[in-house]
């Protein structure tokens, strides 16, 4: 038995199964920023910390004697544990039991769109009580301003992109965005009755335009690699908390890490 404690529940294989499914089915839409970034792991749940490959220069103990000793601690970047809880209908593990393959699961939906705005979050905005430092406040650029026009974001993006060719990042490249500012995108059409979203695809390089979640405007990044990292503990899995006579309460949980190693490969536009 793990700290996730399965073999406790009183569900059965194929409600496992059911619920394994929409779990991996739910949070590959809500884990945009996981689509831009390097991810590396998963180390496992007892993976407590990212090296960082620097040392702080400290004091060395007292010894009575005078030979000279340099010491030096290793900064580490501790990873953050991620638990958002939901319930299931005992009802519903019963009707898998019998052959259903349409579970009721909408508490399972909202726990992953939660998962993903905190760790979309975490990527772009940051998150200070945890030492994760975002790719929003890490671009040394000046932002550029994204309006509320559709139609001018191939060109705002077309010039960020030139920013960061100019500088040295190479392609593809992202746009992640909004959900209003992605809606608007793909409604649109430009005067000469291309979509948008095409130019703006075109603009990236082939890259992609991401619906983001938990982002504040858009940003413009390079999907070269080795510029963005998540580090994984252990990857999102679904644990047993307790249950009574009608509902079970299960709950999603990660641990991760992020950090940027490559400020110049992003461009924000607020």
């Amino acid at each position: 038995m793990n700290h996730l404690m399965r073999e406790l529940a009183p569900i059965p294989a194929e409600g496992w199964r059911q619920i394994d499914d929409e779990a991996r089915e739910r949070l590959a839409t809500h884990l945009a920023a996981r689509k831009m970034v390097d991810v590396e792991g998963p180390h496992g749940w007892t993976y407590s910390a990212t090296s960082l490959g620097r040392t702080q220069r400290i004091e060395a103990p007292q010894t009575g004697t005078q030979r000279e000793t340099a010491v030096r601690r290793r900064r580490v970047l501790p990873l953050v544990e991620v638990r958002v809880p939901f319930t299931v209908d005992r009802a519903e593990l019963e009707n898998a039991e019998r052959g259903a393959d349409d579970l009721e699961l909408d508490d399972l939906d909202q726990a992953a769109a939660q998962v993903g705005l905190i760790e979309n979050r975490a990527v772009f905005h940051g998150w200070p009580a945890a030492e994760i430092g975002g790719i929003v406040d890490a671009s040394p650029y000046d932002h550029l301003s994204l309006g509320t026009d559709p139609e001018r974001y191939p060109h705002l993006v077309a010039n960020a992109v030139n920013t960061l060719r100019c500088n040295g990042i190479g392609g593809p490249y992202a746009l992640a965005i909004n959900p209003d500012g992605y809606t608007a995108i793909v409604e649109s059409t430009e005067h000469g009755g291309l979509l948008v979203l095409d130019h703006l695809r075109r603009a990236l390089g082939g890259g992609r335009v991401k619906r983001t979640p938990g982002i504040a405007g858009a940003v413009v990044l390079s999907l070269a690699g080795g510029d963005f990292v998540v580090e994984l503990g252990q990857d999102l899995s679904v644990g047993y908390s307790h249950h009574d006579a009608e509902t079970l309460t299960l709950y999603l949980e990660e641990s991760f890490s992020f950090r940027v190693t490559e400020p110049d490969a992003a461009i924000v536009l607020d």
